[in-house]
């Protein structure tokens, strides 16, 4: 997802561009519903703002118009959107946002996280995998009510303590 630079004053336009990983595996309209929700997360989605255009997408992204409709319909029967006849998908709910002024130190943290991730020999697909098995493990201990920060006792499918 990209944010489309044009002038926001303009009904017209749309304050998001999508974009897709045909190497991640999700599907692609729900590659689709991801970036409007993040969008929304992070604020640069509001209430009222519209949706790129079913066509304007099909052929930014060249994939089939169904799918689009698919995650936009995804997105309407989540109460995050609505369509209307004519005119365009609009925003008519929004997510919790994270605050962005605190998102900025932890930013940087990640890409410096990121950097010596790299330096250590980890390519894409290695950060990817560390990252996601962390990510995992930190939700399974919060799951157990595991404080923050005290590693967990559980025992883990192979044997070893998480």
């Amino acid at each position: 997802m990209t944010l489309d630079k044009q002038d926001r004053g303009d009904p017209a336009s749309s304050p998001i561009v999508f974009t897709l990983d045909l190497a991640s595996g999700v599907p692609t309209y729900l590659q689709l519903v991801h970036q409007v929700e993040h969008a929304l997360r992070l604020g640069y989605l509001r209430l009222g703002d519209q949706l790129p255009k079913v066509r304007e997408v099909v052929a930014d992204l060249a994939i089939n118009p169904n799918t689009v409709l698919k995650a936009y319909r995804d997105l309407e029967s989540k109460g995050l959107t609505a369509g209307r006849p004519g005119q365009g998908t609009f925003i008519k709910a929004s997510l919790d946002q994270i605050d962005l002024a605190g998102v900025t130190d932890l930013r940087t943290s990640l890409l410096t996280w990121l950097r010596d991730a790299d330096s250590s020999g980890l390519d894409h697909d290695g950060i990817v995998a560390l990252f996601s098995s962390t990510l995992r493990d930190f939700a399974e201990r919060r799951e157990v009510g595991t404080p923050r920060g005290v590693p967990s006792e559980r025992k883990r499918a192979g044997g070893g303590a998480a």
